[in-house]
């Protein structure tokens, strides 16, 4: 043994921002309090580990429980939700819950799995949804938004009062999920000329929701730690104030290269400059990145966002003392239904830990699992400080090395060191030695010679006084995954990358077996300390098993360690161990018989340790299981897995039906029953006046969602022979141009383009005092943020922001002649598809006839025998509609499915399309041909119904010369999983087309 000579109880104490233990602070009840350490629940302290899931990207109510049971898996026990305005109050003054907006069904689904929930309902989410989740008659409002106008406050009353109501009414002091509450939504910068931070507008949101019944603490995310809204600062002021932390961005181009000075070092000593009396809270941190029109794909992103950042960042916020902290987004789900902002696109997968469909086969998913499951046994955290000097060289004599310490000051809670490169962008790996000061004194490690390897792009946390049950480790370099004290043993499951050298020391001289590789040992002992035994080995994938007395240490590699499980025992404070499935979703015991609900996907061992006394009778997934008992006293059970029988159709092959989506442009078509377009001024006045002679902004007129119509009337002169036109979609957007019948041009659209200025020349000539109609058709690919307050950036229209009809001599026609008409979905703001929401439906014909809705009336449609894959000779826009029936085994199993196009890449300039795909009436695919990234749209069971009969139906908007097909669509199945799930999915009753009055 090496004693360590540099260090002293001075130098350990130095630079770790200690602050004595404050008493739990006095609130409006007294479930939910905290001190400076933590948050404690019913008295008792516990870390806050948090996922983001956000109910209305998964609008099948009966998938939430899944989702839920995935999280907790994880070892996760909260998460954190928006809730959008925009979905829930589309007609201004009328809030509808009702079906899958009823969010009552997340609130008891989280309750039934066992989930907290922290509450962000806005207004203002951001989130990447349409308009921040502003709805669009906002853009109405003369005032800005997000400030104290009272006009913009008295807009947001109902909407929070009703949904506050219904938070209140599942708060944890009624007995529900919800433990805490986050008004407004980082507010964290202003406009020039803006009163901020305005005490005045916080104070407001807050009262808001404490007079519909909220007496949780409140809960602040400032996206900068900036400092806003402190406890103790007034007016205005939160309980708990907390901080984003997105620190590898979002560029997705360069997924393997990590951005110099991202990896945050100050965020604890910031925290105690500003609020030192509360828990360090992070309401979101980088669990994935979002992804533009044009960009790389969730793949790509899912390399950055991997693994290795979980490894690094994660524990890197440990090492800072985080003990709220949540993972933006943990399950991203889907931008159905128009309800995404022009920066993104269907898919909202953000290359989160749980996959768009569902799944949960990523990396990062298990490396968390392991991370969340240490802290979850580990309370000696909660109340460890945190060393704040960032000095290398005290730890670890190699400076490559940088160690945090959270030393606890009550030495049976244990201290913890946090490792990682101190040039966290280096791909070397780069060995070490240990410093630690221990019970047993100081201490170099390894003892028994050699050394430790940090890998590249990884971290360790080491453990030393580390309590197990009624053991202690003196210290241990291998990361432990989990220990759980049975009535007959206590386990620990320890692990360490493939090849590495690791050593643990168990307090006292201790008599051991083992069965596996071989292990060193030695007993070290000491005239002044108590002796204790070291353990010391080279990690393979082979386990070993290090038993002492009733202590047994499972030593596994870190892929070993991906396949155990921790599950709690329902209504118990034991867990169980489970090495093998693919998923435990849950455990209990009644009586004699111990009931897992498991998902697997391949045929696998399954081992569960630590069985509790008096069992006999082991079930999985209600079927009862035969099992044997090994020399531990484990339950091994051979879990056969047989690819089931999958029957999809082939839809290239499939009847279809067709009509044409663009009446508009025929002769003899009649818009009398379209809005005219007669506002002569607007109160959006987010690009100054108006340039036209009446505002041909959709939103002025209701229009808010999909594609919009403009017709514009004429009588001609016979000089016209141009038309300049200025049309606005946001980013991606593309619009096309008609005179009567005859295609004028289209603006195809560029990933970043959100306006595009474009002179057209006009079929000529043109006879005077002839009538003419413009038909101009426009994309709107959602509604942009408000990320900064007061810049009122969801104001940006989307219509026709200018326009002139010019003659030979480059002469402008006075822009009166034109009177204009225009529509979006039916109804405006009210609109006719109450289950499926305001965002759904555009304005293109079919969506307002209601044909992409199940069994529309096919008698109407054409005789043509064209299909998607025949598709468009010319400009224009064709809808295909068809129906299949599905048979699949799915109260068995867990089947993702996809619709699939054939790449996009042999796009021509001239055939560019953009597609819209419906699912039984929901829209769950925006596909854009030359811009990308998206060709894959996962479905989930309950939109398509996986025992009937569906519908699907394809629009095709070819905005090139030569017109558009779509190249191929298929129908596929990602691995069926053997699931656990019990409760069957439910589908999501939209209702079917029905004749709609007035419909134009």
């Amino acid at each position: 043994m090496r004693l360590l000579s540099v260090l002293s109880a001075v130098s350990v104490a130095a630079g770790l921002g200690h602050a004595e233990t404050l008493k739990p602070q006095t609130l409006l009840q007294d479930i939910v309090t905290f001190d400076n350490s933590s948050l404690f629940i019913n008295g008792e302290r516990l870390m806050i580990f948090s996922g983001e899931v956000h109910p209305f990207r998964l609008p099948v109510p009966s998938l939430w429980l899944d989702i839920f049971q995935k999280v907790k898996a994880l070892g996760l026990n909260t998460v954190s939700f928006y809730l959008d305005w925009a979905l829930l109050e589309g007609e201004q003054g009328v809030f509808r819950g009702e079906g899958i907006f009823d969010y009552s069904a997340f609130f008891e689904a989280a309750k039934e799995a066992g989930i907290y929930l922290i509450a962000r309902p806005g207004p203002y989410i951001n989130a990447e949804a349409s308009g921040g989740g502003f709805p669009g008659w906002l853009q109405r409002i003369k005032g800005h938004l997000r400030t104290a106008d009272p006009e913009y406050l008295a807009a947001t009353d109902n909407y929070i009062a009703n949904i506050d109501k219904l938070i209140a009414k599942y708060q944890i002091t009624n007995g529900g999920p919800i433990i805490l509450y986050q008004p407004e939504n980082e507010y964290t910068s202003a406009a020039a000329g803006i009163k901020f931070p305005d005490p005045d507008y916080m104070q407001y949101v807050i009262d808001q929701a404490r007079n519909a019944g909220i007496v949780l603490p409140m809960m602040s995310n400032d996206a900068s730690m900036s400092g806003h809204n402190l406890p103790g600062s007034g007016k205005g002021e939160v309980d708990i104030y907390g901080h984003d932390g997105y620190p590898l961005g979002f560029d997705c181009k360069n997924p393997t290269t990590w951005p110099l000075g991202n990896l945050i070092t100050q965020y604890r000593a910031n925290h105690l400059k500003f609020s030192a009396s509360t828990p360090y809270a992070v309401p979101e941190f980088q669990g994935g990145s979002f992804d533009p029109w044009g960009g790389y794909g969730f793949d790509q992103c899912g390399q950055l966002i991997n693994h290795e950042q979980v490894r690094v960042f994660y524990k890197n916020m440990f090492a800072s003392g985080v003990t709220i902290f949540n993972l933006y987004m943990i399950f991203g789900g889907t931008n159905w239904g128009n309800l995404g902002h022009p920066g993104g696109y269907t898919s909202y997968d953000y290359a989160a830990a749980i996959a768009e469909d569902r799944t949960v086969s990523r990396e990062k998913y298990s490396e968390l699992k392991l991370e969340a499951n240490f802290l979850k046994i580990s309370p000696g955290y909660l109340t460890a400080t945190p060393d704040i000097s960032n000095k290398t060289g005290i730890y670890s004599p190699n400076t490559d090395i940088t160690i945090t310490a959270l030393v606890n000051y009550t030495p049976e809670r244990g201290s913890s060191y946090v490792v990682r490169h101190t040039d966290y962008q280096t791909l070397a790996s780069t060995p070490y030695t240990l410093s630690l000061p221990t019970s047993a004194g100081n201490l170099s490690i390894p003892i028994l010679g050699g050394s430790l390897t940090l890998s590249r792009r990884d971290s360790k946390i080491h453990v030393a006084d580390y309590p197990v049950g009624d053991h202690k480790l003196i210290y241990s370099t291998a990361e432990i995954f989990t220990w759980q004290k049975f009535s007959d043993r206590t386990v620990l499951v320890v692990y360490g990358g493939e090849g590495e050298t690791h050593e643990l020391a168990i307090a006292d001289e201790v008599k051991w077996t083992s069965t596996g590789p071989s292990v060193q040992v030695k007993t070290i002992k000491d005239n002044v300390k108590k002796s204790f035994t070291v353990v010391q080995w080279n990690t393979s994938s082979e386990r070993r098993i290090f038993k002492t007395g009733n202590l047994h240490i499972y030593i596994l590699d870190r892929n070993s360690a991906y396949n155990y499980w921790a599950p709690q025992i329902a209504d118990t404070s034991s867990s169980l161990i489970v090495n093998g499935g693919y998923l435990i979703r849950s455990a209990s015991v009644d009586g004699t018989s111990l009931s897992l609900q498991a998902d697997f996907n391949t045929t696998t061992t399954f081992e569960v340790i630590g069985v509790p006394r008096g069992v006999s009778k082991l079930q999985i997934n209600g079927e009862t299981t035969k099992y044997k008992v090994d020399s531990e006293g484990n339950y091994i059970v051979q879990i056969d897995y047989k690819v089931p029988a999958l029957s999809l159709p082939d839809l290239s092959t499939a009847k279809w039906s067709y009509i044409d989506s663009l009446p508009e442009i025929q002769p003899d078509y009649d818009d009398s029953a379209w809005p005219s377009a007669n506002l002569k001024s607007t109160n959006n006045t987010y690009f100054g006046p108006l340039k036209t002679p009446v505002s041909l902004y959709a939103s002025d007129y209701g229009f808010h969602t999909g594609a919009l119509l403009f017709r514009g009337h004429f009588t001609a002169t016979g000089a016209e022979t141009n038309l300049y036109i200025s049309t606005i979609g946001g980013s991606a957007f593309g619009s096309s141009v008609w005179l009567n019948c005859s295609f004028v041009g289209s603006w195809p659209g560029s990933g970043a383009a959100s306006e595009h200025n474009d002179t057209y020349d006009l079929p000529s000539p043109l006879i005077a005092g002839k009538h003419y109609v413009l038909t101009v058709l426009v994309d709107n690919m959602g509604l942009d943020e408000d990320w900064t307050v007061g810049d009122d950036s969801m104001k940006s229209p989307r219509g026709i922001l200018d326009y002139s009809l010019l003659s030979g001599t480059n002469t402008t026609l006075p822009k009166s002649n034109i009177t204009w008409k225009l529509t979006g979905n039916l109804g405006g703001e009210q609109y006719r598809d109450k289950a499926r929401g305001p965002l759904n439906e555009g304005g293109l014909y079919i969506e307002r006839q209601g044909y992409h809705l199940p069994s529309p009336p096919l008698s109407s449609f054409s005789n043509s025998s064209s299909t998607p894959f025949t598709g468009l000779s010319s400009p224009g826009v064709a809808f295909y509609t068809t129906s299949f029936p599905l048979s699949l085994p799915s109260s068995q199993f867990d089947i993702p499915l996809r619709f699939v196009f054939d790449n996009s890449t042999s796009t021509q300039e001239g055939q560019e399309s953009r597609v819209w795909l419906y699912v039984n009436g929901f829209q769950y695919g925006r596909y854009v041909s030359h811009i990308g990234p998206q060709t894959s749209f996962p479905v989930p069971e309950g939109i398509l119904n996986y025992q009937g009969e569906n519908w699907v139906g394809v629009v095709v908007w070819a905005t090139g010369e030569k017109g558009a097909k779509v190249p191929g669509l298929k129908l596929e199945a990602g691995t069926p999983v053997r699931t656990g799930r019990g409760k069957e999915v439910e589908v999501v009753d939209g209702g079917a087309w029905e004749k709609r009055t007035g419909a134009y």
